[in-house]
């Protein structure tokens, strides 16, 4: 299973993404990939993309070894129309489906110096999605929670030295940028790339750990507009009683 074949999407944030793989971690090798800013939503051009990719590297669905796409913390809408595609993808070709974290995908993209990481996802709101990493054999594994939380609040979980990556980061720049252990980089250093959710989904399937397909569902972090409305309404139903 070293060398497999993953078809990655990344609709986490408004930057998405697919991607060919072949193997995992950092022997992998990315075969093709597309990454768009669109001003259309990730629903009207993800199967353009998934076909577009296909045909350009003359791959077949035969072929492959597993649909692996982020599964959030990112945006509600993108993050839904990435799982359902994902999920008709592989139980249409009888592959495992990978669901991999967007904040590790993004950890994948950092080479691991001897200082803890920090990635993050501007969760609007004024608020972020933030999990934090630790070197350990050659790349860095989660060492939190996923955490969503104003920058202010970040900043009070910086305790050492540690390297601040992510799209997220303006949005603390103002909070960190005079944090003595913060080590900030650009803004737009990293972005999640559909390329290290198909190496981490690699990963995910040479240990045997896919998910079952109807199984997986988004990681939200933190409840939908939706949910907070439906909440706010029963308690104010619940208060009139």
């Amino acid at each position: 299973m070293a060398d497999v074949l993953i078809l990655a999407i990344e609709t986490a944030t408004g930057c998405g993404g697919v991607a060919l793989t072949r193997g995992a971690g950092t022997t992998g090798r990315i075969l093709a990939e597309y990454t768009l800013q669109p001003e259309v939503t990730h629903s009207r051009r993800l199967l353009g993309s998934v076909a577009a990719i296909m045909a350009a590297t003359g791959i077949g669905w035969d072929q492959l070894d597993g649909v692996a796409v982020s599964s959030g913390p990112g945006s509600f809408t993108g993050l839904r129309i990435g799982m359902a595609a994902a999920k008709g993808m592989a139980m249409a070709a009888g592959l495992p489906l990978l669901a991999v974290p967007t904040l590790d995908g993004l950890a994948a993209q950092v080479p691991p110096v001897d200082l803890p990481l920090c990635c993050l996802l501007d969760a609007r709101k004024q608020q972020v999605y933030a999990a934090l990493y630790r070197p350990e054999e050659g790349c860095y594994q989660r060492d939190s929670r996923f955490l969503v939380l104003r920058p202010e609040e970040l900043a009070q979980h910086i305790h050492e030295p540690t390297l601040i990556v992510g799209p997220g980061l303006q949005a603390c720049r103002a909070h960190l940028v005079a944090h003595p252990l913060a080590r900030v980089t650009s803004a737009g250093f990293l972005h999640p790339r559909a390329a290290m959710i198909g190496f981490c989904g690699g990963q995910l399937l040479a240990r045997g750990t896919s998910d079952g397909g109807g199984e997986i569902v988004p990681l939200y972090v933190r409840a939908s507009e939706a949910e907070l409305n439906l909440r706010r309404m029963n308690g104010e139903m619940q208060g009139a009683l």
